[in-house]
């Protein structure tokens, strides 16, 4: 009996989702700690020595050889990281050579895209890329919500990403990972060279489990390159090129404390909301992001910090100068980094012992052991739209556009406290709403939402609640709130979409919490 893959299911969190993406039928997201992984890691094919060569140069002498020898043929798919952004020069390479072979049906999973990449949308139309497994950023995203990409994208968090491939879920055929400095073996790192981008954590499970896995570098060093983030036990083929990525461009995105009045003010609060509620004290943890109001949010905690004499155990980065200031002036033990943003950070993961270099796995990964991100004090994250039940968006704009990746931001939902802190409208659109477009993480995760106009604790924070109930904090219900931003902007128009779905995004644990739809062309 042939199966109809254009069902759709109602997940628990009352969304309608696909029961079929590209083909592999979905678990629906069925809630919080709900679904449960069962059987065994997925794993790569069992490689031999007698294949590789015995003096360990595995160096090949372009990119396209490498890509030929690893198995590039119609439908495989082929993964990238992100650690270079904006500067990145190694995606375009792998679909230009894949074009001109004449390669179709290739699915491209990044661990996230960039503006830059918005040149491959020719190739996404002409079928060499059938969809795109990650995030779907800016021009890609746009590409998406108006129907255009063939397949449907599948949108996961660093984390999920990590699980999807250690699952078996997404199954990588060929890696290729830009490295800034490797040997002919294949051991690599990010810390130093010309493209220095600190680390290369989110290429750790792709050189794990991809079939083949191809190693570029512009910076050959003598075996062994140490210290190796990736080991060439795992690489099968080393090319050297003159140049995998644009130094200048590797810090792209907000790196500097806001200037706005508004949003220094929301990161005022947020620093004293967090050392009102007793968050911020000796041995202490958090992470924030790499916003401009986020960074903010580090500074005022920083200040508090210094006020107080305490001191964090350890910050988790996406680390800047900023957590580097911290690390330096002794306000904490470690940075734990998940990704470097900027030259300073790559500098002190280069030269300090506690600046530890960590990846998706012991950070995010849901299906492990256990992970960093339940064990933070504090996560101070941003959202594109929160709702009156505390539900956040970070996929979609309100007008229904995808135009982000989720990144860490869902697997940062599991600390103790989860902050977010947002303007109650961006140009005259107001942030809270009666239900987000798209549904990125369930409400009962996210504890407080802080604007320019007042502060609302998740009424499922009793605790919170209490501690708070004789500060001078602007407390306010999200409701209040939310009537206030309507009142000053306007309800807005819901955007329209057809019934067709573009995109779906996954939940932590591998399940569909949510689903993209095209949006109607006016």
């Amino acid at each position: 009996m042939e199966i109809n893959k254009n069902l759709f299911l109602v997940n628990a969190a009352g969304r309608k989702v696909p029961e079929y993406v590209n083909g592999i039928r979905q678990t629906p997201y069925a809630g919080v700690g709900v679904h449960l992984p069962s059987g065994q890691k997925y794993g790569p094919p069992v490689a031999s020595c007698v294949n590789y060569p015995a003096d360990g140069n595995k160096l090949l002498p372009d990119l396209g050889t490498a890509l030929l020898k690893a198995g590039l043929r119609d439908g495989v798919v082929i993964s990238t990281h992100h650690h270079f952004r904006n500067g990145d020069l190694i995606a375009q390479q792998i679909f230009d050579f894949a074009h001109a072979m004449g390669f179709k049906n290739l699915v491209w999973a990044p661990s996230a895209s960039f503006d830059c990449h918005k040149s491959l949308i020719p190739y996404l139309e002409d079928g060499t890329i059938h969809h795109i497994e990650g995030s779907m950023n800016g021009p890609l995203g746009i590409f998406t919500s108006q129907g255009k990409m063939q397949g449907m994208g599948v949108l996961r968090s660093h984390g999920g990403r990590y699980q999807a491939i250690q699952d078996g879920e997404l199954r990588i055929d060929i890696a290729v990972i830009a490295a800034p400095a490797a040997d002919a073996f294949g051991n690599a790192t990010g810390d130093r060279g010309q493209a220095a981008c600190g680390l290369l954590g989110f290429a750790l499970a792709d050189s794990r489990y991809a079939t083949a896995v191809v190693v570029i570098t512009d910076n050959l060093v003598p075996f062994p390159c140490v210290p190796w983030q990736i080991q060439g036990n795992d690489v099968d083929f080393v090319v050297v090129q003159q140049q995998i990525g644009i130094a200048e461009k590797i810090v792209s995105g907000t790196t500097e404390i806001t200037k706005s009045p508004d949003r220094l003010y929301i990161a005022e609060l947020t620093a004293r909301f967090c050392d009102e509620a007793g968050i911020v004290k000796d041995g202490f943890s958090f992470q924030s992001g790499s916003g401009g109001t986020s960074l903010a949010v580090t500074h005022y905690l920083a200040g508090i910090m210094r006020r107080k004499q305490v001191k964090a155990r350890f910050v988790r980065g996406g680390s800047t100068k900023y957590l580097v200031q911290m690390l330096e002036e002794g306000l904490t033990d470690y940075i734990l980094d998940g990704q470097t943003f900027d030259m300073e950070g790559v500098r002190s993961m280069r030269e300090n012992e506690r600046h530890v270099n960590t990846s998706p796995f012991t950070s995010y990964n849901y299906h492990g052991k256990g992970n960093f991100s339940s064990m933070l004090d504090l996560a101070i994250l941003g959202a594109t739209e929160v709702d009156l039940n505390f539900n956040a968006n970070v996929a979609t704009h309100s007008d229904g556009l995808l135009l982000h990746g989720i990144g860490g931001w869902q697997n940062c939902l599991f600390a103790k406290c989860v902050i977010l802190p947002v303007p109650l409208f961006r140009d005259r659109i107001p942030v809270i709403k009666d239900e987000v477009t798209t549904l990125c993480g369930p409400g009962e995760l996210i504890d407080v939402v802080i604007t320019e106009r007042g502060i609302a604790i998740n009424p499922l924070r009793h605790d919170l609640i209490d501690r708070l109930k004789n500060s001078k904090l602007p407390l306010r219900s999200i409701q209040v709130l939310k009537a206030e931003a309507d009142a000053l902007c306007g309800v807005p128009e819901k955007p329209c979409f057809t019934d067709r779905a573009v995109a779906v995004v996954k939940w932590v644990d591998g399940s569909t919490i949510d689903t993209i739809w095209q949006i109607e062309q006016q």
